[in-house]
């Protein structure tokens, strides 16, 4: 079920109604019934992968809180992180590696391709979030992050959260349980500021980033004869493309969440304005995601405390983990993901290695570290930097990939003389000005929040904002069938 469906706007008011009329202490089992009745919908053997890994986390985390000697804990978290991440690997990446396998022994032993058995089974939609979440628990109870061991109901719910399932936020148990054994409860404040959140998120995915895709994937499709001036629209595209669908996702989670009193973790916050690729991937892009890994990976890897080359080996290692996670049914399973870990890890390891000079200069030059301009061209060379790692992310090989930076790049120059007689088109129009109000918005809302400024706005200029963002979802939206791209994640 969509979130941009007719199906899931007759779902979610009765799950509210519902949820409303009945007692706080009950409410939990709406909750759980509507998330499995969500995520069941579409593809009923789904809901056996998210049984599978709610009874193992239940089974495992309680385990560990009863276990009385060390060792007994680290084996037990081993084994339950072993079947919730070694399934997730298995069921994204077998079939890939025998693939490549059996074609790399074919080639080397001049045979035809080994026929090595192959699963078969596609990986369930959301997976790699609940998987996650799921590892994550295991690991805060080992910590002993949390107040207690949640039961059978509070893990199941947990996990099965039907806005967050499907693309996240990756939400912590430390923070999503204690909210569940406070009783949830909701408020007009809340309603409000959840319907808000849903239609800022609406407008995103159906309005910004459906009718960017198609310029999108047209031009991606055909890298080998599409211009580089279309390329290169492509690639600006594309990068705000999955920003908006995304964050909408987002959006949308976070806006339904807050209608049943459950706060969830902010996970996008104006990515293209950071002044470094560290500040994009750390503090702006996918921040649930980043601090999964900096708290899981990173840091008990070493992080920064074992050394310079341990704590390079250790980002690189963060980013190519990355890529693998990201790789999926969405764009396939290919070498692409590997490529765009590693560029990006790359750029971290500039970031760090200029880090100090830079911070000297601002020191001796603070009105040139505090001015505007500066502030302008950084964020301008991050976000091509980003820019040039989506198309790794995006192509469907890395020949293509290579193909398409490389046509963009021997014609660079030309360029700015080619625009004015260039056929633009209204798709590339619509797509331009919507990205410019986007920005608008952005840069607006990097001083203080949208929201709280058309809190204390009259009211014409409230209902007015609103009425525009709902006429043009429903003149430029386009409610196709299109998933959200990090679904298939």
């Amino acid at each position: 079920m969509l979130f941009t469906s007719l199906q899931f706007f007759a779902f979610l008011p009765l799950v509210l109604l519902i949820f409303a009329a009945c007692p706080v202490r009950q409410r939990w089992i709406i909750l759980l019934l509507a998330s499995c009745v969500f995520y069941g919908l579409a593809q009923p053997t789904n809901l056996i992968y998210l049984g599978a890994v709610t009874a193992v986390v239940y089974a495992s985390g309680h385990a560990i809180a009863r276990a009385e000697s060390e060792a007994w804990r680290r084996l037990v978290l081993g084994a339950g992180l072993a079947l919730v991440l070694g399934s997730l690997f298995a069921l994204k990446f077998y079939d890939f590696i025998a693939g490549e396998l059996s074609r790399v022994v074919g080639q080397l032993l001049g045979t035809e391709p080994l026929a090595i058995p192959r699963i078969g089974v596609p990986t369930p939609v959301g997976y790699s979030f609940y998987a996650f979440s799921a590892a994550s628990y295991l690991i805060d109870v080992y910590m002993a992050k949390l107040p207690k061991v949640g039961g059978a109901a509070d893990v199941a719910l947990y996990v099965a959260w039907f806005p967050k399932i499907l693309a996240g936020p990756i939400e912590r148990a430390t923070t999503f349980l204690p909210q569940l054994w406070q009783g949830l409860r909701t408020n007009p404040e809340r309603l409000v500021l959840g319907l808000q959140l849903i239609v800022w998120g609406l407008f995103k995915k159906v309005v910004i980033a459906e009718n960017l895709a198609p310029l999108v994937d047209r031009n991606f499709k055909i890298a080998a004869f599409a211009s580089p001036m279309e390329l290169l629209i492509s690639v600006y595209f594309f990068a705000f493309q999955i920003y908006c669908d995304f964050s909408g996702y987002t959006d949308i989670a976070i806006g339904i969440s807050a209608m049943f009193g459950i706060q969830l973790m902010e996970n996008f916050r104006r990515p293209y304005l950071a002044r470094s690729t560290s500040e994009f991937w750390g503090d702006r892009w996918h921040i649930s995601l980043a601090h999964w890994f900096r708290d899981y990976l990173y840091i008990p890897l070493g992080g920064g405390r074992r050394g310079a080359v341990r704590r390079y080996l250790n980002v690189m290692v963060v980013f190519l983990v990355s890529g693998l996670w990201h790789a999926g049914l969405g764009y396939g399973v290919g070498w692409t993901f590997l490529i765009w870990g590693a560029l990006n890890g790359f750029y971290n390891w500039v970031g760090l290695a200029t880090r100090g000079p830079w911070q000297r200069l601002g020191a001796r030059m603070p009105r040139l570290a505090a001015s505007t301009t500066l502030w302008v061209l950084r964020a301008l060379l991050t976000f091509h930097l980003v820019a040039i790692a989506w198309v790794f992310f995006r192509a469907k090989s890395i020949g293509d990939a290579v193909t398409i930076l490389k046509k963009i790049a021997t014609r660079l120059p030309e360029l700015p003389g080619l625009i004015p007689s260039y056929p633009f088109t209204s798709e590339h129009y619509l797509g331009f000005g919507l990205i410019l109000f986007l920005l608008v918005v952005e840069i607006a809302d990097e001083g203080r929040s949208i929201l709280q400024r058309l809190q204390l706005s009259p009211v014409w200029l409230r209902w007015g904002a609103s009425y525009a963002v709902i006429f043009a979802l429903l003149v430029l939206g386009r409610w196709g069938t299109n998933e959200f791209i990090y679904m298939q994640f």
